[in-house]
This record gives structure tokens, sequence and C-alpha cells, in this order.
């Protein structure tokens, strides 16, 4: 649940309160007007400008004497391009309604004087008995939900409550007096609760009924098309069925279902074996009724047996997959449904796998979207579905597909296939569709009209739907469909006769839908115009916003044409509608023959480019849901057609599948968009460059170093002749072109661009500007790449406190700089800064930005980063969990900030010593990246020398080895031979050696490392001192003490002197030196150092860090070998040794 409140700067903010408790609020009643403010207007100001904020300010002024900090608006507290949000939240409106502290009622047709303090009743009494907001179906739960309801004038002001006004309320609603008192409602029948409702209004006549769902305490999905008594059959169905066997049906029963009768024995008798698992395919071609087979199938079995539960599983695509397992949890209350990280389908599975005396039915319908990627049939992820089925002999399962490949592979030989329907079963279904008998007269007429309809049931269904609004008889009908039929078949003259089948099939309905569309383009020109344009787009969750009308009722109206005509699905809870697949394919074709098929994909990309928003964070629900339509009309489109429309709709469509994380995809589009503004703007235009920029950023996180470059050098050198040097945007190419440089290890060049842009920036944009604090944290990264802490915190501590001054403590480049100096901080071991200063940007990210933006995750994640480098290890991983889970929801499993998420939980996970659970993580991430990222990309050569690093700490050296050589040898390919990244992978592969004994390997590659950092990086960068210790640990394990010792020594004293006496990598260089001295027998020189070492980590890492539990048990060893020459100190050693026992069993639970 989301709340709203404003902040001390008087800023609207959104809460999401979705994993913690909810604290008290208000909530607001109202009618809907057109320029209410949505959940995309909250990010951007704009929301101020539309007529809706006034109730907004109302609801949080009221709220605040009331002393309610927060506050709840359906209009903008609900993301409704969420299917799911949507969905749940639709069956929670009751309960967020009951459980709110305040309901203020905003009636704004009722108004009252400004002028008199005290109201008087007569002044405002009449109009609001007249008042719409008591004849609304939907408002009926708001009025008796809550326990306290205010009623406010347009103005306002307080008129009253439903306590003090309750006999007033109850002449207007007749809701009983004790109800309005808060009496429970169970006090009341079903059918007294249900007359409430009896003489409300509501915009769909089905939701009549559903308004009612709250208040019967029923969860039962809508089915919006069936019509108001079919809706009353189900809910009525419903009540009983909840002292019975919980079930979701999500249609009404077709009263128009006639024939089939074999294939529903058939099913019947596999289904209704005792304890016997049953798994059964329906096949056969679109529109032939296998849905509707599955739906009579249901309501028998139902009717038969009331202890059968059955659930209906929309499985027409990922997100209605996912919502229909959500329904099924609800409905059975299973532990843990209605938390956001919580795997539901694996919740379902085991649900219904557990034993039980009812038996349950599953119907998958719609199965061919699921288990067919754009290459065909995917046995993949057919066997992907099959992981998430009940394993249980009281559980049957049912499938529905066009697909014979997809039904053997998900029930085998239990397949029952349909055909066309026999001529007399057609007959009846014809007769109980139509409103008016079929005459002996007419019965040879509907014989020939069914011929010619092939016996379709979707060709029937127009055919009928078309005769009941035209009011025409069979005969007139029949001559005009056989007046279109020549037309209609010369569409598909080019079929080859091994689709004879559903070529026929096409020209059927293809026939019908003529007829229809005539009539509509005659007497409905824009249901006319909707038609065609989602023809254009794809055609399921085809969005209302996409089509364009005067004013909402307008395009109802529209839209209820075309529903009453059989061509569209409705789909009001979604604002959205649906096309047959074959009307669809109808209508291209005609659209086509006509030559206008280009034309309407013009327009239908102009409407999407209306309604497409920018690529922010708070609009990813609804760009998410507008990218099929986007991506249909954009591939159904020539790239040749150069309009401006297209080209920037192609843009848009890139920028998301950029901020997705679905780099390739978006490549292919920045190229189109490049080369099309080269070709038409001209290669200097600044949208060419822009667009070159852009391809250049695709190519930086594909991990093409070289590819970026090239364009990023071109960019900049065209910028700074045409711009001038000092331009911003040249400024920006260069310091894009730095970040490439840095991302190659090429510090020196990546040095001079930040020094430069930097230094150009301050000149003439000035020291506070957002651009040249940009610039400072950009030079400050440089230098912490180089292991240059304080020349890079004193940037990032003049960049914090800048902003801070400038911009607001709370502004996300604030807490940016923020987070730049935690991580330097981090890097320098200060882990109690870090850590202060990570907490403070969490936080407030959390209460600006809501726990879901990146920039919040990225934040939790680098808190869990500073606690893993401390060694709480729970800590981190319970924050890693966290937002792993979260990126998932939010961003995808498949996201590359998801998968940089796993490989940080594997590696507290190795921290740790749990192998196995790092491996699978890892695993799983190469995987992912492999295929999403490419397998040379740079984070997914990082996934396999992690796993690598997992095989080594579990002796598998042979498995690490084959990585080790994998990825160096890629990088080397890569990157190249000196790129810092290639240096580690040395070093990685290095480490497999000196683990199996063989020093000259390793010492080999160690030496080139050294060297090459050396010369690359310089003497005293970290990653070179690194490489040092590497090669003195070889010649340690050679027994070369001299040459060890040499090494050892200049490498404390140059970490000493770089990082500190008291940063982690000098101690522990001390600590090596103390162990080199102790194999000399150097007792008190190793004796000293190790102490040394322990009091620091003590004082800086404190007691339970492993590194200090390290140094107190070395200096154990050093006095027990101490005494053992000198024949003394057992105690001391003794104590030391029990001391660091009992500190790791606790810490580290180590035995």
């Amino acid at each position: 649940m989301r709340l709203l409140h404003f902040n001390y700067s008087r800023r609207l903010i959104l809460t999401d309160f979705g994993r913690k408790s909810i604290p008290p609020y208000a909530i607001l009643s109202h009618r809907w007007r057109d320029d209410e403010v949505l959940f995309e207007d909250l990010g951007s100001d704009t929301y101020k400008e539309k007529g809706g904020f006034q109730k907004i300010e109302f609801c949080a002024k009221q709220a605040a004497q009331d002393q309610l900090q927060y506050f709840w608006i359906d209009t903008c507290c609900i993301d409704k391009w969420n299917l799911r949000e949507r969905s749940k939240a639709i069956n929670s409106m009751f309960h967020w309604y009951r459980n709110a502290t305040k309901c203020y009622v905003y009636l704004s047709d009722v108004s009252v004087s400004t002028t008199t303090e005290i109201l008087q009743r007569s002044t405002w009494e009449a109009s609001f008995r007249k008042s719409e907001w008591f004849t609304r179906g939907w408002t009926l739960q708001e009025l008796i939900a809550p326990v306290s309801v205010e009623f406010f004038s347009s103005e306002g002001r307080r008129i009253g409550d439903k306590i003090s006004l309750k006999q007033l309320v109850y002449d207007i609603t007749s809701v009983p007096l004790k109800v309005l008192s808060g009496n429970p409602l169970d006090e009341f029948t079903i059918s007294e609760r249900m007359g409430w409702a009896k003489n409300r209004e509501t915009t769909e006549e089905e939701d009549n009924i559903y308004c009612l769902l709250g208040i019967l305490d029923i969860r039962m999905p809508t089915s919006y098309g069936e019509g108001k008594e079919k809706a009353l059959r189900r809910l009525q169905m419903e009540v009983e069925a909840a002292t019975s066997a919980p079930s979701i049906i999500p249609f009404s029963r077709n009263d128009h279902f006639v024939g089939r009768e074999s294939q529903l024995a058939e099913l019947e008798a596999k289904l209704l074996r005792d304890k016997q698992t049953t798994i059964l395919a329906i096949v056969g071609p679109r529109g032939i009724g296998k849905s509707q087979l599955a739906l009579e199938l249901a309501y028998r079995i139902r009717q038969r047996n009331k202890n059968y539960s059955i659930f209906w599983v929309d499985a027409s695509d990922i997100d209605s997959l996912y919502q229909s397992y959500v329904s099924i949890a609800q409905k059975l209350d299973v532990p843990g449904w209605d938390d956001e990280n919580a795997d539901i389908k694996q919740l379902v599975k085991f649900q219904l796998s557990k034993k039980s005396a009812r038996q349950y039915l599953l119907i998958f319908d719609n199965m061919e979207n699921i288990t067919q990627g754009s290459g065909g049939f995917s046995t993949a992820r057919a066997t992907d579905l099959i992981d998430y089925l009940p394993q249980s002999e009281l559980c049957s399962i049912i499938f529905t597909t066009i697909n014979s490949d997809t039904a053997k592979s998900l029930s085998s030989q239990n397949i029952v296939e349909l055909g066309e329907m026999t001529p007399d079963t057609a007959q009846r279904m014809l007769e109980n569709y139509l409103n008016t008998p079929v005459l002996r007269s007419e019965r040879e007429e509907a014989k020939l009209l069914l011929q010619e309809l092939l016996y379709l049931p979707l060709a029937i269904v127009q055919a009928v739907a078309y005769m009941n609004t035209r009011n025409i008889t069979l005969q007139k009908y029949r001559s005009q469909l056989v007046r279109r039929k020549k037309e209609t078949l010369e569409y598909d003259s080019e079929l080859s006769k091994d689709k004879l089948q559903e070529y026929g099939i096409k020209s059927s309905i293809a026939t019908t839908l003529l007829i229809s569309m005539d009539q509509i383009r005659r007497s409905d020109t824009l249901a006319a115009d909707y038609l065609f344009l989602a023809a254009c787009v794809d055609r399921k969750d085809i969005p209302l916003d996409f089509l364009e009308a005067s004013s909402p009722r307008e395009r109802e109206d529209a839209i209820k044409v075309l529903s009453s005509y059989s061509l569209i699905i409705r789909r009001p809870a979604e604002s959205a509608l649906d096309l047959h697949q074959l009307v669809h394919r109808a209508l291209r074709e005609w659209l086509r023959k006509q030559e206008k098929l280009d034309q309407w994909t013009q327009n239908a990309i102009k409407q999407l480019l209306r309604v497409f928003p920018d690529p922010a964070h708070g609009n990813r629900s609804k760009w998410r849901r507008l990218l099929p339509h986007v991506k249909y009309a954009l591939s159904h489109s020539l790239v040749e057609q150069e309009g401006g429309n297209r080209l920037t709709l192609a843009w848009k469509y890139a920028m998301t599948l950029y901020s997705d994380g679905r780099y390739n995809e978006s490549e292919e589009l920045f190229v189109q968009v490049m080369e099309t503004r080269k070709r038409v703007l001209g290669d200097e235009h600044p949208d060419t460059l822009t667009s070159m920029a852009n391809l250049a950023s695709t190519f930086w996180n594909q991990g093409r170093w070289k590819e970026a470059e090239e364009l990023e050098v071109q960019v900049m050198e065209t910028r700074k002749r045409v711009l001038r040097d000092e331009h911003p945007d040249t400024l920006t190419s260069m310091a894009n072109l730095a970040s490439t440089y840095r991302n190659q290890g090429r510090w020196k060049e990546a040095e001079e661009l930040d020094v430069q842009v930097m230094e150009t920036s301050t000149r003439v944009l000035g020291d506070e500007h957002s651009d040249t604090l940009t610039s400072m944290a950009n030079l400050a990264s440089t230098y912490r790449s180089q292991g240059r802490w304080k020349e890079a915190e004193e940037l990032d501590v003049q960049v914090m406190e800048t902003s801070s001054r400038v911009l607001g403590d709370e502004h996300p480049s604030t807490l940016t700089s923020m987070a730049n100096l935690a991580s330097t901080y981090r890097n320098q071991g200060r882990w109690k800064e870090a850590k202060d200063l990570a907490v403070q940007v969490m936080g407030t990210r959390k209460r600006v930005l809501g726990d879901e933006h990146p920039d919040t995750l990225t934040s939790i994640a680098n808190l869990a980063s500073t606690y893993r480098d401390q060694a709480r290890w729970k800590e981190a991983e319970e924050l890693e969990v966290q937002v792993m889970e979260t990126r998932k929801r939010v961003l995808g499993d498949e996201h590359p900030d998801t998968l940089t998420n796993m490989a940080n939980l594997a590696s507290t996970y190795r921290n740790q010593g749990r192998w196995k659970e790092a491996e699978e993580l890892e695993v799983q991430a190469i995987e992912t990246r492999k295929r999403v990222l490419g397998d040379e990309h740079p984070d997914t050569l990082i996934g396999m020398a992690n796993l690598a690093s997992t095989y080594r700490n579990q002796g598998r050296w042979k498995e690490a080895e084959e990585l080790d050589v994998q990825v160096m040898k890629m990088k080397k390919r890569v990157l190249g031979d000196e790129h810092p990244s290639t240096l580690t992978s040395m070093a990685n592969l290095a480490s497999t050696y000196r683990s199996q004994g063989r020093w000259k390997e390793a010492e080999g590659l160690e030496v080139q490392a050294i060297e090459t950092s050396s010369r690359v990086l310089g003497d005293e960068h970290p990653d070179t001192l690194t490489s040092m210790a590497n090669l003195a640990s070889t010649f340690w394990n050679q027994a070369r003490w001299k040459e060890a010792e040499e090494l050892e020594v200049q490498l404390m004293e140059t970490r000493k002197r770089v990082l500190g006496d008291e940063y982690p990598d000098t101690l522990t260089s001390m600590a090596n030196l103390a162990s080199t001295y102790r194999n000399q027998a150097r007792w008190k020189e190793a004796e000293e150092l190790d102490v040394q070492v322990m009091e620091t980590r003590k004082r800086v890492l404190g007691d339970e860090h492993p590194s200090t539990l390290t140094g107190m048990a070395n200096l154990a060893m050093a006095n027990l070998a101490s005494t053992y020459r000198n024949q003394g100190r057992w105690k001391e050693a003794e104590e030391l040794d029990a001391q660091v026992m009992e500190t790791r069993k606790r810490v580290l639970e180590v035995l």
C-alpha cells in the first residue's frame, strides 16, 4: 500500500509500505473527473497544474488537522499501468477503507457559503440529498467500511459525519442505521447486504454486483462483458462455495454452449477417477471453441461434486499467469501470499501438493503464448512451467493450446483434439445465440449460412452479433456473406495447400469481419478508427489511453459499438481491450488490400508517441505495458519511412530498453536512429551526435570499450568543431570518453580529460553549477580507481558540501555525492564513517524516492558491501537478499543490476564458507549473463572468475583452473594484455596454481603481473602492491624466506606511506611479514608485529572481526613456538587459543 504526504519543502511524497507496518492514515472518497492527478504525474511537478491537485491539498490539510501525516487517494496511489498491482488493489480496497483512521468524502456537487462560520442545514441539505456520490455503486463500500466518515463540500467545509447525519444518510441510501453506527456486517444476511446496492448506478452493469464483493467478504475475479445477471449467478455460487470448496472460474457459464458431448464425456471420465493425477490437453485451431469446452467442463464437474475445487489459470502471457497464481493463493489463504517477494507459483504448488480430502482441477487456458518464443515451440519453457505444477494424486490439470507439440510436451498421450463442429451442433449454437427464434421456413437458410461459416464457433458468434445488432434476417445476412466471399478468398490466394484448413478459418472470420466493419464505418467512424488502430499494434492488452477521444464517454460509446459486434474483448478492470488473433489478422489483411496499412501504422505510431512516457523509473510500469505495442508497430513499419514520429518513438523505445538493461535490443534501435538522423539531418546535427552518444553508451554497457571509444572521440571532435570547446554538450562528450578510458584502466588519459572538463566547467559555468560538481565527482572516481584516496576524498567532500548547500540535503545529486564519499571511506577501510554515510543515504532515498527506486536499492547494496567488508555477514546477507528480491520484482530476473546483486549475495555466501549456495547463484548468474549480455561481456567474465574462486575454495582445482584460463584468454583478447582486469585474471590463475603447489607457473604469472602493473598503473597503485603480495606468498610457500621478506618489507612500507598505518591491507602485509619472521624462528620480531597488528585491528575493526581473530591466532602461534624454544609461556598461548576459538564459534559459527 502506498501513502502520500508532503515533506517539509511541500513536495508531495509517495511512500510504499509494502514491507513495513502501515501508519495511521486518512483516505479520500470522491467522484473522478477528467483532470485527476495520476500515479505517473508524481514524477514531475506538473501535477500541481492539474485540477485534481485541489483535492490532494484538501485531503492533506484535513489530515494534518486530524494529526495524520499520511493519506491515500485512489487516483495517484495506485499504478494503474501495473496490472498485478491494479488487481491486488481492487481486491484490497474494502480493507483499505475499513482500516483508515479517517475517511473524507469530498462532494464536488455540494456547494456551501464560505462567508458564514456556522453552516445552516437548510443551505446544503437539498444538494446533499441529490449528490451523485450517494447514487454510485463503488461509493457504497466507502460509506460502510470506514469507522469514521466525514462529509465535505466542494469548498472543503465540513458538513458532518455519518454518525451525526446517520438519519439523513439512511433516508438517502436505505443503509440501516446499525450499519452506519458500525455494527458488524455479518449481523446482516447476504440478501440484505445485496439490497443496499439495488438502486445504485455503475458505469459497467457488472459493477453493480462487483461493488458488493468487499461488503460480502467475497473474492471473485471480474469478468466484464458477462452481464449483471451472470455476474450475480457467479456471486451466488461463490457465496455457496464459501462453506464448501473454494474455486476460481472467472467466466459465467455459457448458456449458449451446445455439442461436444463425446469430448466432454471423455474428459470427465479421465478426470473423475479416484486418487489419480491426470494431465490432459485440449488441442485445436484458433476459434474452434477450446476455452468454451473447458469452461463447460468446469461447471459440470462443479455441479456434480461440490467438494471439487476448480481454478482457472489465464496462461495467455506471463503476467496473466502470475496474477492467476496470486488469486489462487489469496483464495486459499496460503501463508505468505501477500509477501511481494514470495515466489507465488511455488507457494501455490506446495499448497496444492499437500495431502487433502479435496480434489483440485487446474485449467491452464491459452498455453501457446507462454510456451512459444519468436522461433516457435520451446520445450524448455514448457518444462519450466511443469516445475510449478502441483504433485498430488488429487490434483488434475487441463491445458488448452493450438499447438500439438506443446500438448505432447505437457500431457504426453492424454490429448483431446477438437475438429469443426457438426452441422447439428452448429445449428443449435446459432439458434441459442440469436435473439429471435429460427422459423421452420428459415432452417434451410440457416443450414446454408452455417456451411458458409464452416461451422466455426467464432464466425458464428460474429455473424449472430451482427444480426442481433442490426435486427436482420438470416437470408439477408447470408446474401451479404456470399457477396463478400469472393473478395475474402482473394486475400489468401498465395496460401500453400498444406495450410488449407487455416485458410478456411481465416476466410470465414475475414468475411464476417468485413460485413460488420462496413456497417461500423458507415454508422460510427470513431469505432472504425479504433478498430484500424488496434490492427496496427499488438492484439492483447491495448490500453484505452491509446485510443484518443474528445471525452471518456465518447471513447466508451465507440468501444461498446465494437463489443456489440463481438469484434473486441473488453477489459474495463485493466482499462484495456483485446482482439481475437484471427480478427487481428483479418483486419491487417483488409488494410493491406486497401493500401491503407502503412497509413494506419503511422497513425498508431503517432498515438503511441502521445502516450509513451519518458524512460524514468516512475514510468516503468507504463512503458513496460506499452512496449509490446511499440515493438509491433515499429517492426511492421518501414525503417525508410523517415517521419519524425517513427524516429522519435524508436528513440524512446531504445531508451526504455536501455533502462531495462536490454542492451542488445536497444543497440539495434540506436543504430537505426543514428543512421536515419545522419541521412536526414546530417552528420553534424546535434540530434545525430546525441544518437551516436546513446549508441556509444550502449557499447559501454556491453563492455565494448573500443567501439564506444571510437564513437565518443568522433562525437567529441565534432562537437568541438561545431559547438566549440566550452559548450556543455562538448564537455559531456569529453566526460563520457574519460569514463570509457577509466573502464579500460587508462587512468592518465581519463584524468587529463576529467581535469580539463572540471576546469572548463568551473570557468564557464561557475563553481556551484551541477555540471561542475559532476565533473569533480568524475575526477574523484578516477582518483579512486588509482587508489589515490586522499585526493578523491577531498573532491568528494567538496562536491557533497556544495551540493548540499546549493541543491539541498535530499536532492538526488547530493545523495549520490554522499554515496561516493562513503565508497572512498570504504576503500580506505574507514568502515564506521562509510557505514554512517551509507545508512543516511539509504534512509533519505527510501523517504524521498521510495523503497523500490533503483537509487534506493543501490544505496542498500552499498551498505551491504560495507557490512561485508566488516565481516558482518548476516547483516550483509539480509540486505542483499532484500535488494535481489526487489530487483527481480521491479526490474526482472535478467536485468544486469539483478544479476550483480546475485553475484554480491554469492560473495557473502562464499565468505561464510557456504560454497554450495554460492555456487548455485554464480552458475545461475553466469548462464543468464551469457544469454543476455554475451560470453565476453566483462560482467560475464567477472562471474566466471567468482565461480572459479568458489571452486578453488572447495579444492576443486581443475575446474577452477579451466575457468581461470578461459577468463584470462578472453580478457586478453577483449580488453588487452595490460588491462587491470586482465592482470587480475592472471593473479587468479596464479592463485589456483599456487593452491596446487605449482610454484613456478604461479611465479611466472605473478612476475609478469607486477611488471605490467608497475608500468601501466605505477609502483604504488593498490593493484601493483597486491601483485607483489601474491609473489611474496609464492616465495613464502617455497620457503624462499629472504626473497619473501624483501618483498613484504617493501610492500609494508609502501602501504604505510600510501594507505596509512591502519589500513586493512597495511595490516595484512605486516601480518604476512610476521609470518615470514616466524618461519625463520625470529620470534621476537614476529611477536612485535603480531601484537601491533592485533591491537590495531581490535581498535579499527573490532574484537570479533575475522582479521582480528586471525591476528590473535598468529600471536598465539608465535608465543607457543617461542615457548617450545625457550621452555616457558604456555599459559599465554593457551589463553589466546581459547579466546580465538570461542569467538570464532560465536561469530563465524565454525566448530
